[in-house]
């Protein structure tokens, strides 16, 4: 009986430590996507994002290329095709709520809404790791198509 309450504790203390790495602020490292024939992109080139996971479960996550022009007009409202069609191109935010399962390393990104409409409403899964300040995540069915990896640094 005492072996199995501490097999019970020790994996409830896993748990707390997993969430407790992943709780905090992190910075884009890198992102690539490989897609089924085997040619690897980076979807977020020269890119900046942000990923925000808190301890009641809420999650933001922003990814923005680095070459999304400024509008001409300086109105968002009155942006030409071309200008409207690279900021779409060049930005993918989503947030919502959180559940991490320690037993397969998968995060669960329940999406309240997002830039990608059609993650809006879906559950979305990450193979992840975290180790030290770095934490990555695998996606195996990317927004910009194929598998997506994205590399985070813990923000200080």
């Amino acid at each position: 009986m005492v072996a199995i309450v501490a097999v019970i504790g020790s994996a409830a203390a896993a748990e707390k430590t997993r969430k407790a790495q992943l709780v905090g602020s992190w910075t884009l490292v890198a992102t690539e996507n490989t897609l089924p024939n085997g040619t690897r992109f980076n979807p977020f080139e020269n890119g900046t994002g942000m990923a925000v996971f808190d301890r009641s479960g809420h999650f933001s996550w922003i990814l923005l290329r680095g070459d999304i022009p400024k509008i001409a007009s300086g109105n968002r409202t009155q942006a030409s095709p071309e200008e409207l069609k690279a900021v779409a191109l060049g930005t993918l935010a989503y947030f919502g709520t959180y559940s991490l399962d320690e037993k397969t390393s998968t995060l669960t990104l329940h999406v309240q809404s997002s830039s990608f409409a059609n993650y809006t409403g879906q559950d979305q899964k990450r193979a992840i790791t975290i180790k030290g300040d770095e934490f990555t995540t695998m996606n195996a069915a990317g927004a910009s198509g194929g598998s997506a990896i994205v590399r985070w640094k813990r923000l200080r």
